[in-house]
């Protein structure tokens, strides 16, 4: 006789899981970092091995030895953290300096907070700005594409297309190079191709819901949209400022953070244009070229601001 096995709600499984959507997410990446390879070498290579192995080492030593329970590094979580630390890093940077990093971003980023699902900021970003503001020269000197290059620290660098679009420079890289990637950056922001279609893995996997990439994005474009018509000389394109700086891979893989973004669509919106302006704002009237990894450090403070103020109404409540 079968037996009647009464337990709370949920009692039908999604399928889904941790190290199942982690992994989603690392598969995602794969276009942009297997990119990074090919422009940056040997160097994109170095910087994103050690920034994998020392946040899944950081993560399993401070777990068993300091915190002294019981290790996560199997969720994947550590090894993503350390891949998207990677992706926003230049690809001549120092290994001591990315061990920094990787430190600052499971340490402080994480395991602070209690791990996975209790941290209020990106992890990643939260290490990639302390050693932007650090490091700030060895953060910032960005290596020339060199197709398969075997250059590492000694790799020619250069300006970012930001960098070139804030100084007025006039051998701004042509739209289709910006879209290949072919332009300096760090190692996983350079390919809009790459990024985007990662984008299309993660909408078709039902990873993530398109509400925060996109409303990043428009609201880039529609802002520096009536800035250039304003002005075309003094303010870029609304193309340029999509296709350049990491602007994409923040909005498809750093904003879209489960832990810290809004859990309901309309909460999401708000979170999306919030991210878009404060970048607007930082790319063209503040002192740094590049402002989305502090826009979405940002409004992660806001998110449980969000979640508290705009939610769906629960079933049954009576509409006022």
């Amino acid at each position: 006789m079968d037996k009647l096995i009464i337990s709370p709600a949920p009692h039908i499984h999604g399928g889904d899981s941790i190290e199942k959507n982690m992994m989603g997410v690392i598969i995602a990446l794969v276009p942009a970092l297997l990119v990074g390879l090919y422009f940056f070498g040997l160097g994109a290579l170095i910087v994103t091995l050690t920034a994998i192995v020392s946040c899944v080492a950081f993560e399993y030593l401070i777990q068993r030895f300091v915190l002294k329970t019981e290790t996560s590094v199997m969720d994947g979580s550590a090894a993503l953290t350390g891949l998207l630390l990677a992706m926003n890093l230049p690809s001549n940077l120092p290994v001591w300096i990315i061990i920094i990093g990787s430190l600052v971003a499971i340490g402080i980023g994480k395991l602070t907070y209690g791990g996975l699902g209790n941290n209020p900021f990106n992890p990643a970003l939260v290490g990639r700005v302390f050693l932007l503001i650090s490091f700030p020269v060895q953060m910032t000197s960005w290596p020339l594409p060199e197709p398969l290059s075997a250059n590492y620290s000694d790799a020619a660098t250069g300006a970012t297309t930001l960098a070139m679009m804030k100084s007025h420079a006039a051998d701004i890289p042509s739209y289709f190079d910006l879209f290949i990637g072919r332009m300096s950056g760090s190692l996983g922001e350079v390919s809009a191709l790459a990024l985007l279609a990662g984008l299309v893995y993660l909408l078709a996997k039902k990873i993530i819901s398109w509400h925060i990439p996109v409303s990043i994005l428009v609201t880039v474009f529609v802002f520096t949209g009536i800035l250039n018509m304003v002005n075309p000389e003094l303010y870029a394109s609304p193309v340029l400022h999509l296709l350049s700086g990491g602007l994409m891979l923040g909005a498809i893989f750093m904003a879209t953070d489960y832990v810290t973004s809004p859990m309901n669509p309309r909460g999401m919106l708000v979170y999306g244009v919030g991210i878009g302006i404060i970048t607007v704002v930082i790319r063209v009237f503040g002192a740094y070229p590049e402002g989305v990894s502090f826009a979405i450090l940002i409004m992660n403070a806001f998110t449980p601001l969000i979640n508290t103020y705009i939610k769906p109404k629960r079933f049954g409540e009576k509409v006022k």
